[in-house]
């Protein structure tokens, strides 16, 4: 199975801060990655690197074997690199399918195809019955959602999810787990930040570990939480991985 991100030595400077050093990251195609440290550990800094908002300082960001460093956010969208945000910004006074749509665009040349596509994600999402709902009326499980579809309706080969389960109950959790797992299944690759690892565990299947933005460990999500560095650093001595 190829890579379809791989990362190398990519570094990030602002100014004096070095909010990443010397990463060096792959994911598979089909894999479910997530990315785990402590608040102010880089990890939302390596999302926006690979996202195209930031360009790296030194290093490499290849997708789909092609370099993309410094790529604008839209450009790589259409080449297949989509992401979601932590703080969702729905357009709260248009309907759910009306905000669906708009990442449809992106590969429908008619507002037909659009709709099209829209409908299969919001079914896909289990959204279904609330189409033509306002964005701004959802609860935040359902805003969480649409994020995703949003994000979905742009056809994504490498899917960036951001903290899409902060904020929700632990029923809710579980239902964004099997929404992530069956993106999986349906041939998109996953590339996670999570603070709630029960999930990261159901979900991953390897986990890296920030701190002070350089990576601390990698492995299995089992490998990495009997990892004492980090335990240490971020789950603390009273996890149980078990």
């Amino acid at each position: 199975m190829s890579n379809i991100l791989e990362i190398t030595a990519l570094t990030k400077n602002f100014g004096g801060l070095t909010a990443v050093s010397s990463l060096d990251l792959h994911i598979a195609e089909g894999e479910i990655m997530a990315l785990i440290g402590p608040n102010g550990a880089g990890k939302s800094t390596v999302f926006n690197l690979v996202a195209g908002v930031y360009a790296p300082t030194e290093g490499t960001i290849r997708f789909k074997g092609e370099a993309i460093s410094g790529r604008k956010p839209w450009d790589l969208c259409k080449m297949g690199l989509a992401r979601t945000f932590q703080i969702v910004k729905p357009f709260a006074t248009k309907t759910v399918l009306y905000n669906v749509m708009v990442g449809a665009f992106l590969h429908s040349g008619t507002t037909h195809k659009a709709r099209e596509k829209a409908e299969e994600v919001i079914a896909t999402l289990g959204l279904g019955d609330l189409r033509d709902r306002l964005a701004g009326s959802l609860t935040i499980a359902d805003r969480k959602r649409l994020e995703i579809g949003k994000a979905l309706a742009t056809g994504p080969e490498l899917l960036l999810l951001d903290e899409v389960m902060a904020g929700l109950r632990p029923t809710e959790v579980d239902d964004m787990i099997a929404i992530i797992k069956g993106l999986r299944d349906r041939g998109v690759t996953v590339f996670v930040i999570e603070h709630i690892m029960r999930a990261v565990m159901a979900l991953s299947d390897r986990v890296a570990v920030l701190q002070f933005g350089q990576k601390i460990a990698e492995g299995t999500p089992e490998e990495v939480t009997r990892d004492e560095n980090v335990i240490k650093a971020y789950l603390g001595g009273d996890y149980d991985a078990a």
